[in-house]
Parts: C-alpha cells; structure tokens; sequence
C-alpha cells in the first residue's frame, strides 16, 4: 500500500509537469497538497479495511459475527465455572442454619464464587453442599479443589466454607480463530437440504451447540442421529431437546432423525511437571490444571486425545520447563459420536 508521503511525492511530481513549477517545502500549494495525500492514504487504508471484513477468512469482531449469522452460527459466549460449595460447622446444632441463594465465598485470591440455590444445614449434620458458579465469567473461575476459604457474608451459624471439588467449565467468549473455523467448515460441505451438511449446519445454528456430528443410517436405513455438545461438554436435556424440536420441522419426510448427547469416554491424566527456575511450583501446577480442566469441553467432539495434544497444551502453560506424562500410556481413540471427558487429574512436580 502507498504511503501517504509516496502520494505527496506523486502529486508533487505530476503538478511540475503541468506546470513546469516545483513546490516550495512549505508553501500553500504543498500544504495542500499534503493534505490532500492525507486523505487519499485515508481512503487507500479505508479500502484495504473493507477488503478485509468482506470474507470470513480475514474478518474480524463484528464483522466476523455478521459472516457467521449469515451461516446461521453465533459466537459462543464466555461461560461461568459450575461446582459445589460446602458449608460446615464445627459442632452440629439443634436448629436448621438457612443458606440463601447468592452467599459468596472467596479464595486466597478474590476469586468469587455465589450458590445458586437456597440450602439449610440441617441440625444434627455439620455440613452441607450447595451447588454454585463463578460470579465472573472466565477460566479466571477454573479453580482447584481447597483453594475457596472465605465468605464474603457468613450465614448466621455458619463457620467455614469451602469447594470439595475443582470448578470447572469457565471460559472466555470464542475467539475469532475458533469462530472463523466454524464458519468456514460450513463451506466446505454446502448443505442441499439432505446431506449432513444441512443438518449439522441447523444444529450449530442452536444457541448453545458447540459440536456436531450427523450419522446418516446409524440406526438403519432412513435413520438420522444428530449428535450434539454444549460449551462445558455433554449437553443438557433441554438443549438436546431444543434441537430436536428445530430438526424435526426441517427433517425429510420420513426420516426417523434423534437428537442424543454422545458417549462420554473418560480420560483420567496423571502428569509431572518441572516449573522453570526460580518459579514456585504451586502457581504453576494451579495454571496446569487450569489448562487441562478447560481442554476437555465440548469442541473435543470425536477428537483423540493424543498424547502431542497434551504436551502441545503442557508446554503453553506459562512456567512449565519440562513434563512428563504418566497417564494416559499411550493416545486415546475416540469415535465421531464420543466425548472425551476429563476423569481423574494428578499434576505433581517433577
């Protein structure tokens, strides 16, 4: 592309041409001119701009949204971690403690965590868990088992809190490269109305669909399964239900099509982990289990877990030097209607 200073040096060169004059440096005329080659550089980058958002190959933000809405997908939204809270107490008492829905506890640091649902410790017991999600979307929200030790306002009678388990399915709003790659697989396979191009294009078209697969015959002649993940993996009953709904008014006559969640395949990792020099361990362990925690979701659709996979993802972590993996022994095959869903994680320092 010119620049603006080339253009300058353009018009001055046609200008003493036709008048057999050159511009003084700072002169009306080559103010002017300068000017004027401002605003053509403008309208030069205006036009490289317009060339860019035109194809979804090279679109970005907004206009990539558009490109996707015209092939009926819209980007996922960033998620909240889901887990569980437990409530507890030292001594059991005699009278029923209420939790309301929205109590908020907090880890070491500031990580915010709210119920979703009211609770009561019953008396006679000495803890309770409690569904909850992240107040903030994100993987910010992805937090290892014991890390939650505080609560912002403690229910009356209530001592401690914590999460037994980690929480899990916390993610940022889909980028422009994943968003980009769906778009353009819908080009790849054009759909006619018929082939499992067109069904896994409406599919995707449901708010909340993550993945595909269409298996013509799955279950004899004139059959269709449509196999469906959502954001944190296998898909709830009403999404499964909502698709369902929104095939079957675009079906063919006589086609006996079934929306179903996949086949979970459970994929327990053992890893070992060397932090770099003069890192501590335990950040850097913490961001490992991020990583592998918010790998399994539900993009892994009828994807091996291979082992390069895993070291690919280990060596992205920032603070790892070294790993060695001691589990799974070798890669996992994983059929086009199965999930890979992450089963047991150990991360231990090397």
């Amino acid at each position: 592309m010119k620049t603006a200073e080339a253009i300058y040096d353009e018009m001055a060169d046609q200008f003493a041409q036709e008048t057999g004059m050159e511009l003084a440096g700072a002169g009306e005329m080559a103010v002017r001119l300068r000017a004027l080659a401002a605003q053509v550089y403008g309208l030069y980058l205006e036009s490289a701009w317009t060339r860019k958002q035109c194809f979804p190959q090279t679109a970005t933000g907004e206009d990539l949204d558009r490109h996707a809405f015209l092939r009926g997908i819209t980007r996922l939204p960033a998620s909240r971690a889901a887990g569980t809270l437990r409530f507890s107490v030292q001594t059991a008492g005699t009278a029923d403690l209420p939790i309301p829905q929205g109590t908020v506890c907090l880890t070491a640091g500031l990580v915010a965590f709210a119920t979703t649902q009211d609770g009561v410790l019953a008396a006679g017991q000495t803890q309770v868990d409690l569904p909850a999600q992240a107040v903030e979307p994100g993987p910010g929200g992805n937090v290892p088992a014991g890390t939650v030790q505080t609560m912002s306002v403690a229910p009356v009678g209530i001592a401690a809190c914590t999460n037994p388990a980690p929480f899990t399915g916390g993610r940022a709003a889909e980028g422009d490269e994943a968003l980009r790659e769906r778009v353009l697989a819908t080009y790849r396979q054009l759909p006619n109305g018929a082939n499992k191009a067109y069904y896994a294009q409406q599919a995707l078209g449901v708010e909340g669909v993550t993945a595909v697969t269409v298996l013509p015959k799955a279950r004899g002649l004139g059959t269709v399964d449509v196999v469906v993940t959502g954001p944190n993996g296998l898909p709830g009953e009403d999404l499964v239900d909502q698709v369902q709904d929104v095939l079957e008014a675009q079906r063919e006559i006589a086609v006996d099509l079934q929306v179903r969640a996949p086949t979970a395949v459970t994929v327990n990792l053992v890893l070992s982990v060397q932090p770099q020099a003069g890192l501590l361990p335990g950040p850097v362990l913490a961001r490992v289990e991020e990583a592998m925690e918010t790998w399994f979701d539900g993009t892994m659709l009828g994807q091996d877990v291979l082992l390069a996979k895993i070291g690919q993802r280990l060596f992205q972590v920032e603070g790892v030097a070294n790993y060695a993996i001691e589990g799974p022994s070798g890669d996992v095959s994983i059929d086009e209607d199965e999930l890979p869903v992450l089963g047991t994680l150990s991360v231990e320092e090397m």
